[in-house]
């Protein structure tokens, strides 16, 4: 017969494990989120501004989900719940995420040379798939925006002459650094991954391959994702989804790649993209790049680009202010949408607010 405290061991391993919250065809919901520390956060998200001058923070979506609970959502304008927002350079992210499962499939090494898959970069035998992740390709390449149009390639890929066939247009730049050597933003590096994807998993699978290998394991229902004139996915910026559809991205990469009890994208791939580009400087952007997500961590002697967040702290991040921040130590996912025309709006501050109202609460 066991002893008492034998007993008590007993009947606390019988008790049931907490459950995980996981979204289904709709997000569970928690507890409603009030006072000070929220209204701080929707006076700097959700402020008057003037679409005269398109100047000032306009936030069109802001949702957050803590263990896997909804817990907060607001949306502005033309925007609302069901509405498949542009995502921009988010959608770099997405296909980081969506190779992910190809790697899983065995499809890929992250050292296999990039031209195995795209034959058009054999003039660039030595870029591997990890040197196009880190956004190292060594390609000469001018992330430039309307503030520079004449010189930008970004702008000519999606705009004039490279739009029909992204990833050859920017194959066709020259070098200025070997691949893996330097990091340079690209958007082109990102299209190079697309029309590498199509002949990992083949042109039968590619054109559905988004939704059957990511989007529809993660309940995924509204996205779209625009090709270029040759049927390849546009990595760098066209994917569009809901805010309440890119939080499950982001709840698959807080939980390691995990969805319910099946392993969607191995652990070692979601630690490679959180884990530093070694050759960045710090001041080349504005977070941390690791594959193909951005990070908050302190490199060179630098600080941390968010002071104010977690170490642990990532993000997909595009143009305009859109961003998924992924605060894996709060168990936070934060999604935002926006269309910030003047530069104001911050990362930190909105990270700074977000985690006051919504960090460290205690579940009823």
């Amino acid at each position: 017969m066991p002893n008492g405290l034998s007993l008590i061991c007993m009947l606390l391993l019988s008790l049931p494990a907490s459950a995980e919250n996981w979204p289904t065809e709709q997000w569970p919901t928690g507890p409603t989120i009030t006072g000070p520390a929220l209204q701080a956060l929707e006076t700097y998200a959700f402020p008057p501004r003037s679409e005269a001058t398109r100047e000032g923070i306009r936030t069109d979506a802001l949702l957050v989900v803590r263990d896997g609970q909804l817990i907060y959502q607001r949306y502005a304008g033309p925007t609302n719940a069901d509405t498949p927002h542009l995502t921009w350079s988010i959608s770099k992210s997405l296909m980081a995420t969506l190779l992910g499962v190809a790697y899983g499939e065995g499809l890929f090494k992250l050292q296999d040379p990039a031209a195995r898959f795209y034959p058009p970069l054999k003039k660039h035998p030595d870029m591997s798939i990890a040197d196009l992740l880190h956004w190292a390709s060594g390609l000469d390449w001018q992330e430039d925006y309307e503030y520079a149009p004449l010189k930008s390639s970004v702008v000519a890929m999606l705009y004039t002459r490279g739009r029909g066939d992204m990833a050859a247009f920017t194959a066709d730049h020259g070098q200025y650094s070997a691949p893996g050597h330097a990091f340079r933003y690209s958007s082109g590096d990102s299209n190079l991954l697309a029309a590498a994807l199509k002949n990992m998993v083949g042109p039968s699978r590619y054109a559905d391959y988004p939704w059957t290998a990511l989007f529809e394991p993660l309940g995924i229902r509204h996205a779209v994702w625009e090709t270029d004139a040759t049927g390849t996915f546009v990595a760098s910026s066209y994917a569009y989804l809901t805010a309440r559809d890119l939080a499950r991205i982001g709840l698959l990469m807080a939980r390691d790649g995990r969805w319910g009890d099946r392993q969607l994208l191995p652990r070692d791939w979601v630690a490679f993209n959180r884990e530093p580009f070694a050759r960045f400087q710090p001041g080349q952007d504005e977070a941390v790049p690791g594959g193909h997500w951005w990070l908050n961590r302190a490199v060179g002697g630098a600080s941390q680009p968010w002071p104010d967040a977690p170490a642990d702290t990532f993000a997909a991040l595009g143009h305009w202010g859109q961003a998924m921040y992924v605060i894996p130590g709060e168990k936070l996912v934060i999604v935002r949408y926006g269309d910030d025309r003047d530069g104001s709006y911050r990362h930190n501050e909105l990270l700074k607010l977000a985690l006051k109202a919504f960090a460290g609460k205690v579940q009823p």
